[in-house]
This record gives C-alpha cells, sequence and structure tokens, in this order.
C-alpha cells in the first residue's frame, strides 16, 4: 500500500496539473505557455537573458561608461541609502513583463523574478549581509485594489532561497501617491514626501528594500533616511529593474 504522504503528493500533483489546464502559467518574458510544471521561463527566454553587466555606478548600479563611477543622478543628488543594485535593465521587455505582473494578475512571475534576484545579486547579498528583507509598502486602498504588494511577492520568494526574513511590519505608507512614472525627479520626491513611515523598530538592524523598479532613487532615498532616522545600522535596496543612466 502507498504511504499517506505518497498518496498525498500525488494529489497535490493532480491538483497542480488541474490547475495548469484551467489558468496555463506563462512566460513572464514572452509570456507563452509553459509546456513543464518545473520552469520559471521557457527555453528561448532561459538562453536569451540579459542581466546588466559592465560598468556600474558604486552607488545605485546604474549602468555608467567605463571612465564614470557615478551616475548623473548619485552625482547630484546620492541617496541615503548605502548600496544598491537592479537585476534587468527597465527595457520595453521588462516593462510590458511587469505590467503584466501588476495590472494583469500574474502573480506567478513572482517566482522567476524573485530567483533572478537571488541569481544575479546573491554576490553582494553575501557583501552587504543585510538580516531583514522589507519590500516597499503599498497603500492599504491600492493593495486591497490589485489583491497584492508586488514587491512582498518577490521579497518572499528572496527569502525563500537566502533564509533570510522578510519583514512587512517595519514600513507602512500612509497615504496615497500620484504615479511617480509622470513626474520628474523634483516631483517625485515632493510626491513622496511624509508617504512613508517607519512603525517598527530598526534599530541596529541592517535593511534590504525589495521593489520592482528603480528609476530616480526617490523612493529608496526617503525610506533609507527614515529607517536611518529610526537607528537602522545599514539600508541597502536590490530591484528587479533599474532604468538608463539618464
Amino acid at each position: 500500500m502507498r504511504s499517506s504522504r505518497s498518496v498525498t503528493a500525488l494529489l497535490a500533483q493532480g491538483y497542480r496539473n488541474f490547475l495548469d489546464l484551467l489558468y496555463p502559467r506563462r512566460c513572464p518574458l514572452c509570456h507563452r505557455i509553459l509546456r513543464e510544471h518545473h520552469e520559471l521561463i521557457c527555453p528561448d527566454c532561459a538562453r536569451d537573458i540579459r542581466p546588466i553587466s559592465g560598468p556600474r555606478c558604486y552607488k545605485c548600479g546604474k549602468p555608467v561608461l567605463e571612465e564614470e563611477e557615478y551616475c548623473r543622478d548619485c552625482q547630484s543628488h546620492p541617496g541615503a541609502f548605502d548600496q544598491g543594485r537592479g537585476i534587468f535593465l527597465y527595457d520595453d521587455r521588462m516593462k510590458y513583463s511587469i505590467m503584466k505582473y501588476k495590472y494583469f494578475g500574474c502573480r506567478e512571475y513572482s517566482r522567476f523574478y524573485g530567483k533572478a534576484m537571488y541569481l544575479y545579486g546573491r554576490d553582494l547579498l553575501a557583501l552587504w549581509q543585510p538580516q531583514m528583507i522589507v519590500p516597499v509598502p503599498l497603500y492599504w486602498r491600492k493593495q486591497k485594489i490589485r489583491g497584492f504588494n508586488q514587491a512582498e511577492l518577490m521579497a518572499r520568494e528572496l527569502s525563500r532561497y537566502t533564509g533570510i526574513p522578510v519583514n512587512t511590519r517595519l514600513l507602512k505608507k500612509n497615504h496615497a501617491t500620484r504615479s511617480q512614472k509622470k513626474l520628474d525627479a523634483a516631483g517625485r520626491k515632493q510626491n513622496l514626501r511624509e508617504a512613508f513611515q517607519v512603525v517598527g523598530n530598526p534599530a541596529g538592524k541592517s535593511i534590504l528594500l525589495i521593489d520592482d523598479v528603480y528609476t530616480t532613487g526617490s523612493t529608496m532615498d526617503v525610506l533609507a533616511r527614515a529607517l536611518l532616522g529610526k537607528g537602522a545600522s545599514h539600508v541597502f535596496f536590490l530591484t528587479l529593474c533599474i532604468g538608463r543612466n539618464r
């Protein structure tokens, strides 16, 4: 006779197969249906994946020219965070992928995102040695409408690989803000003023902030200042995508 454990495993596999039939999982990069249950992206995209390489800004990790140490944003307004990195360039393919993830309910994409952040960011994580992972919070009404916080799902996937605990109660977003994409650098900072609050105790902790996209760095700067002001020892960030050096 089969053990109860093997029967449970068979039932779970059958349930996953049933869900895949009803709601087939898709590749987060080309959005074609994945043939194998264990795949996170399709074989073609796996061969074509392009994490950022080459010279980067020492502070935020944006691609820079070989003779440059810092991007233009960090030269003029360096963020309060210690250091940060984005894994992929925020190009048209990644913009569409993130749009599908955030606005069309493709939550399963977070499995690939989290693993990519781990695979291509683990050397820095070993150097930074953060003690907790903190996703950038959403305003409660926006999260209720969307159904999830995209940064939190990625943070939990990253935690699975690193063993670093996730803390979703350290930061709170106090009110809704306008979309950062439509604002210039000065407008972004004004938009975020007093938007976030530290409601937990970060004293003496090294913190890793997680978000989907880093562009001008306004959000990370505001959060880092708030956390350091409450006694955090270090603040780093890791994002799935990062913008170009303007």
